[in-house]
């Protein structure tokens, strides 16, 4: 029988182990996002940007309930808001603001030029959620919250440095999704 060797790394706290763990899609673009500040829209239990805490960024949590990221409160490089984004309130950021943002399981369309213009340039947008043919496999079934095929393509293409995108069935769990990372860049800029 091997020997227990006591290791250096924090246990995680009971928060960041319901919080879950991050998207693969995330961190498999994080390392692009330059230091900054980061959004994770419609955050839950903040699984994501818990992941950037941890990287040194500091974090703005959205979400129009922040208790589950409520035990944050007090963490110095973390801000949480408590907003309805579908509500018609005007957008909650200036322009320019972000280094990164990041958006899964969650669909309103609205907000896509918000974003685009939250970003600052050479941004990272991080969006990973449902998209038709989801319906088959699960909530959410409204057509209003599954994407078009190639639609996040089609929708940020012309203001972001596309440098990957999927679309299609995944398995564990099943489920249709679109992602997409994409980099801001200035103006008629190349990356």
């Amino acid at each position: 029988m091997g020997e227990i060797t006591p290791s250096n790394e924090p246990l995680p706290d009971a928060a960041s182990v319901l919080a879950g763990t991050p998207e693969a899609w995330v961190l498999k673009f994080a390392p692009l996002i330059p230091k900054g500040q980061i959004l994770d829209l419609a955050c839950g239990r903040g699984r994501h940007g818990r992941y950037f805490l941890d990287q040194q960024y500091p974090v703005t949590f959205l979400d129009q309930n922040v208790s589950g990221v409520a035990d944050l409160a007090s963490y110095p490089t973390a801000k949480l808001v408590q907003y309805d984004l579908e509500n018609k309130s005007p957008w909650p950021f200036q322009a320019a603001l972000f280094s990164g943002i990041i958006v899964t399981n969650y669909l309103h369309r609205p907000l896509f030029p918000h974003l685009l213009a939250a970003l600052k340039p050479r941004g990272v947008l991080l969006y990973k959620t449902f998209s038709l043919g989801n319906e088959q496999f699960g909530k959410p079934r409204n057509p209003d919250y599954l994407l078009q095929e190639n639609e996040l393509l089609t929708v940020f293409s012309e203001r972001l440095t596309i440098v990957d995108f999927i679309q299609g069935k995944e398995s564990n769990p099943n489920r249709v999704t679109q992602a997409i990372c994409g980099i801001k860049t200035p103006n008629n800029e190349s990356l």
